[in-house]
């Protein structure tokens, strides 16, 4: 495994590398952007740019599939998408690849969650049809690299089950663990499809009321679209949820595994076991709210 950085990922880093390796930009000022991730660092390189960096080992390999597969899926898709300009190379203090790209105007909508979530949802939803319409031929398979994402739920049963041990108290565990249960019923047996894995709130950008561009493509691969509908209850009220569904058309197994890709977040935030911001434990038991009400009006 490649060492961690020897210095704070910072602007100075980022100054460092660019007037080292793309001397073009070294006038253009850096600065660093506003709730710019987990995963990522990333520094506005004077107005058009923005420069990314993996923050640690684990995310480092998200950078080369971004760069090979984002511009080959961008033509059809009917938002923006990060558009690569170039690709950083390791340095003395910077073990990784990094990139640079068109910087994209708008608002995330966990800063700015839009007043329109009707029209969010349909819009989300339309991109995610265009999305896994989209030849997946050769495209990169799920695995550790992008958490899975894609691949089998089933991979999360030992964490998830642990988690509703931890929260045993605080969830109701017998509704959880039918509606988990249900989940890894099924399986994905259709053909792959492109998967974005990581539709979260703050990856959408907004103007106004209206999703201007879907970013961060870390999780990018092809299979089983189910994590991409975790979405639906981490920001979507149930009139909302209805309309991403009826544009999206998921079937109802995949509609089930995406219950429960939610359920896992949500549980493990709640129970700690993962190194989210802990802020985020509120929004989880709201989530975990929501699909056990979906689940009891569905039942009746």
């Amino acid at each position: 495994m490649q060492a961690e950085p020897t210095r704070a990922i910072d602007a100075d880093l980022v100054r460092r590398l660019v007037a080292a390796q793309f001397p073009q930009w070294r006038h253009l000022p850096v600065r660093p952007v506003e709730r710019s991730g987990w995963d990522n660092r990333s520094f506005r390189l004077g107005d058009a740019l923005v420069a990314r960096l993996p923050s640690r080992a684990e995310y480092a390999a998200q950078v080369a599939i971004e760069q090979q597969w984002l511009p080959r899926l961008a033509p059809t898709l009917p938002l923006p998408i990060p558009e690569p300009i170039a690709l950083g190379q390791p340095a003395i203090d910077y073990p990784w690849s990094w990139s640079v790209r068109r910087w994209i105007d708008g608002v995330d909508a966990a800063k700015a969650p839009p007043a329109d979530l009707c029209r969010l949802a349909r819009d989300l939803a339309l991109f995610l049809r265009a999305l896994q319409a989209i030849d997946a031929a050769g495209g990169p398979a799920p695995g550790a690299r992008n958490f899975h994402r894609g691949g089998s739920l089933a991979v999360y049963d030992g964490q998830t089950r642990q988690a509703l041990l931890a929260l045993e108290h605080q969830v109701d565990r017998l509704a959880t663990t039918k509606l988990w249960d249900a989940a890894l019923a099924s399986r994905w047996t259709a053909p792959p499809v492109w998967v974005h894995g990581d539709i979260a709130a703050g990856n959408l950008l907004m103007r106004g009321d209206a999703l201007c561009a879907v970013i961060d493509f870390g999780g990018l691969a092809i299979g089983d679209p189910a994590c991409d509908l975790a979405i639906a209850w981490a920001l979507l009220d149930e009139p909302e949820r209805a309309v991403f569904r009826e544009v999206l058309t998921p079937d109802a197994e995949t509609w089930a595994r995406g219950r429960g890709w939610a359920l896992w977040k949500a549980l493990i935030v709640l129970a700690g076991l993962c190194g989210a911001d802990p802020s985020g434990a509120e929004t989880s038991r709201r989530v975990v709210c929501a699909l056990l009400s979906d689940d009891s009006k569905a039942a009746n």
